[in-house]
């Protein structure tokens, strides 16, 4: 089959090598030119789909890597796996809108289209649909197959990939739920098909809101176990050994990524204005969530002034900023509010990612420099925050070091060798006279 990939990040880009290796011929379409231009040369910034594994599909004309929308012509399956970011802490589903009008031109009788991106529960059929229809003057489940298989990626993991994760499947109607889950047969081990598009629609947002608060939970618990003088990892690490009812979560400096914080609020969103009602748990964990940056600074602030050192003056580097997997991990970074906070109060911050010493392309920026307080945005030479390399040089030179996200890449032998205070928000460098766990 010819098949459209719509979105070539974290999700797209492993989908469309999968079913390139399947047999299909796929055009992967993105509307970033620089990322298709890297993809042509196969050059990939998903951890999942290595060189090796992307060059082949390119030589043999399997995969095509396209921002050209005349491109996605003749598709017999196209699969929407762009990103739904927040806007002003409401979601953003306008690139949702912008794939059905690249796909709707194209639309054939028989053909199908698949939306992997998340939206609230009835997003496929309310939005969705009805934009595809307009654009190609063809009806929903008479003319053309219409379902939703919400994504399931967990970038990096070498465990649980696209092939062997049960892919949930469903479809507008029986005909649209048999062309949905035989795609998706030929790609991985095991369906799940259900009932309708908006009980997959809801699966993806029960799996991320359970995440949510229960991240949630031990962060809160991070914050009161300090003040009371307890080790809350210790605590963490013994329930863990718990072999039923209970599930291993780590404090952190606040929820990112592609999927964390962004996902779950698609639900309180969606209850509050189709039913007037709050949903205070999925609300809760996002402030618990939303606020840890802020805790994260005040105990820098803290640990600083103990050593004489005030957070006026001094010099932070900020390791390790966006998440693991893929360049889609700066999204909603906890980076970007620690740095604005910390420049505001007078440091001089740095930020060091350590998969770009490796050669993993990560975006500008991947921490904004704070706008509203007059500084130039960050990737600007005379920006607030400067973009380093955690040499022993610039770990030396930096009053404290922050570690932020769970990189295999950093090595955390050099960051207690050569650091003079560490503020551990992953409890991953051996504990030492300089390492502070959060």
């Amino acid at each position: 089959m010819r098949v459209v990939i719509a979105g070539q990040g974290c999700t797209g880009l492993p989908l469309a090598v999968r079913a390139a290796e399947a047999g299909h011929r796929v055009i992967g379409y993105d509307v970033d030119e620089h990322r298709i231009k890297r993809l042509t040369v196969g050059e990939s910034d998903v951890e999942d789909v290595p060189a090796g594994r992307l060059r082949p599909l390119l030589e043999d004309g399997s995969y095509l890597p396209s921002a050209d929308p005349s491109d996605v012509a003749g598709f017999d399956i196209a699969v929407i796996t762009v990103p739904t970011p927040l806007r002003d802490g409401v979601p953003d589903l306008s690139p949702i809108e912008d794939s059905a009008a690249l796909l709707a031109p194209h639309l054939r009788p028989g053909a199908g289209v698949v939306l992997e991106s998340t939206g609230y529960p009835g997003t496929t059929e309310e939005l969705l649909a009805p934009l595809l229809e307009a654009g190609s003057g063809l009806t929903a489940g008479r003319d053309f197959h219409l379902g939703c298989s919400p994504e399931r990626i967990d970038p990096g993991n070498p465990v649980w990939r696209l092939e062997n994760t049960p892919k949930v499947v469903s479809g507008i109607d029986p005909a649209s739920l048999a062309v949905v889950e035989g795609f998706y047969g030929g790609l991985v081990e095991r369906t799940v098909p259900v009932s309708s598009c908006r009980e997959a629609e809801l699966t993806k947002l029960l799996e991320n809101a359970f995440r949510q608060v229960n991240v949630a939970l031990v962060n809160e618990l991070a914050m009161f176990a300090h003040d009371l003088g307890i080790d809350v990892w210790t605590a963490i690490d013994a329930a863990a050994t718990k072999p039923f009812g209970h599930l291993r979560f780590t404090p952190g400096p606040g929820a990112g990524g592609p999927c964390l914080p962004i996902d779950p609020t698609h639900l309180p969103w969606r209850t509050e204005r189709a039913l007037g009602r709050s949903f205070r748990f999925v609300e809760l964990a996002n402030d618990v969530n939303g606020h840890m940056p802020d805790y994260v600074v005040r105990r820098l602030a803290a640990a600083l002034d103990d050593r004489r050192c005030p957070v006026e003056g001094s010099r932070v580097l900020l390791l390790a900023p966006a998440q693991p997997g893929c360049a889609g991990g700066a999204r909603e970074t906890p980076a970007a509010r620690i740095a604005e906070l910390l420049v505001r109060m007078g440091a001089e911050v740095r930020v060091a990612d350590p998969r770009v010493v490796v050669g993993v392309h990560v975006p500008e920026p991947v921490v904004p420099g704070p706008r509203a307080a007059g500084h130039a945005p960050y990737g600007d030479p005379s920006a607030a925050v400067r973009r380093v390399e955690a040499s022993p040089q610039e770990l030396a030179a930096a009053d404290a070091v922050v570690l932020l996200a769970d990189h295999d890449e950093v090595d955390h032998e050099a960051v207690t060798t050569h650091a003079r205070y560490v503020l551990d928000c992953r409890r991953r460098p051996a504990p030492g006279a300089t390492v502070e766990v959060l």
